[in-house]
């Protein structure tokens, strides 16, 4: 499979019931020397409240493809870095290496990949006395692995986009109230 110049591609997937560990990943997946890679690069200083990181499995494990991980809301906590640092970034770091163990990712090359995921954390979960981290973590892991196969597949299709059209609306907005 050769390496792709750039891919996109989300998921959500929900919380259990009374958690706000709801995942809505959003990927960028390309070589390090197209625009994927160039945004990549550009992303490696900070922006205050948005911080970036690395997808690592733990300390002196970064994964590969290079993962970098940024955050849609703005982190106004230490619980929330810790949050982003810890449980997200484990559950991205082990969806993406199980996505080169499947073959969803192109094991050859890998080093020529980049992945820029951007996360979104409920601003609920660090302040949540029952947190269930476990999860955070399932949620976080099984939507990232389902938005890198969709962007390795280039789903959904326009094909499936247009047939639903009128039959697929928003779950958070109903046109008809």
């Amino acid at each position: 499979m050769p390496n792709p110049l750039f891919r996109v591609g989300e998921a959500t997937v929900f919380a259990k019931e009374g958690q706000f560990t709801d995942a809505m990943p959003e990927i960028v997946i390309g070589t390090v020397d197209g625009p994927a890679g160039h945004a990549f690069a550009t992303m490696m200083g900070q922006t205050a409240g948005h911080t970036r990181m690395f997808a690592v499995r733990d300390c002196n494990q970064m994964v590969r493809p290079a993962t970098m991980m940024v955050s849609k809301v703005t982190m106004k906590s230490s619980a929330y870095v810790d949050l982003f640092g810890g449980v997200v970034q484990a559950a991205t770091a082990d969806a993406v290496l199980d996505c080169v163990i499947e073959g969803v990712l192109p094991r050859d090359g890998i080093n020529d990949l980049c992945i820029l995921v951007m996360v979104w954390i409920d601003p609920r979960c660090p302040t949540d006395p029952n947190l269930d981290r476990a999860d955070l973590y399932r949620t976080n892991y099984e939507a990232t692995k389902i938005a890198i196969g969709r962007a390795m597949r280039n789903e959904p299709t326009i094909d499936e986009l247009i047939e639903n059209r009128h039959t697929v609306r928003h779950f958070m907005l109903d046109p008809l109230e």
